[in-house]
């Protein structure tokens, strides 16, 4: 049945800064905001305070930072080196329906396979990246599922932990040096000198995991506001943020 088919939804991730919202110029948001994927006139950005319950983000030595990859999240379970469900978030996948829906998942699922990551019994979670998924940032000419447990042992920043964890060297990392390390290393066995820039990072602590607490956090470059600066106008940004609390669940993305 359908049913049993249905895989977990993934976990909202939220960011360890505080997020707020905060109005752009309209005019300049009907010429750019396609382009920069602003569905209405407003930016919902990272101001310089800690959201609470994040402290862990900056403090905790186990705490270490990872790719995220820019494409759509993708479930899969497999039995006995059978693929028996595939999920979109909650949008169940038939691996047999090839002639409608998403045939590229299920093609960067077999991908995966042929390169050995997925294992033979199990859930996984990963990112389906590629040509059709948010503008092939990494310019493949194929699919690919990337499971999140290998992006945890191949994504890594090694550096993370060199640096001050704070809101102006995380800003700085994040405009002018968060390169992806996926790209990079494609590029090298291309022989590409070419560099891409990251999405964002998820930051991960698996000692807390084990101890069933929040255990990751996410942080885009889109989050700051000079991802938009050179195009639209933010009205009345402080990066000091305002006192008004706006509940952080709200921001889906």
């Amino acid at each position: 049945m359908q049913e049993e088919r249905i895989l977990s939804d993934f976990p909202k991730i939220q960011c360890p800064f505080i997020r707020q919202t905060f109005q752009v110029n309209k005019d300049q948001w009907k010429k750019h905001g396609a382009k920069l994927g602003l569905k209405t006139p407003e930016v919902y950005l990272v101001v310089n305070k800690i959201n609470p319950g994040f402290e862990w983000v900056f403090d905790d030595p186990d705490t270490f930072a990872v790719e995220k990859l820019n494409g759509t999240n993708v479930k899969i379970k497999t039995e006995a080196g059978r693929l028996v469900a595939v999920s979109n978030r909650l949008n169940v996948i038939d691996p047999l329906q090839v002639m409608k829906g998403k045939p590229f998942i299920i093609e960067g699922i077999f991908r995966a396979i042929a390169l050995g990551y997925v294992n033979e019994s199990g859930e996984q979670a990963g990112e389906v990246i590629g040509p059709k998924l948010q503008g092939n940032p990494y310019k493949l000419d194929w699919h690919e599922w990337y499971p999140f447990g290998k992006s945890m042992e191949h994504l890594r920043y090694k550096s993370f932990h060199e640096h001050e964890r704070n809101f102006t060297n995380w800003s700085n990392w994040f405009k002018d040096h968060l390169v992806s390390r996926y790209f990079t290393k494609r590029a090298s066995k291309l022989g590409i000198d070419e560099k891409v820039m990251a999405e964002g990072v998820i930051f991960y602590n698996l000692k807390r995991k084990e101890e069933k607490k929040t255990y990751m956090a996410k942080l885009r470059r889109d989050m700051f506001d000079w991802y938009y600066k050179d195009l639209i106008d933010i009205l009345d940004y402080d990066i000091q943020g305002r006192n008004e609390v706006e509940d952080q669940d709200k921001f889906d993305n």
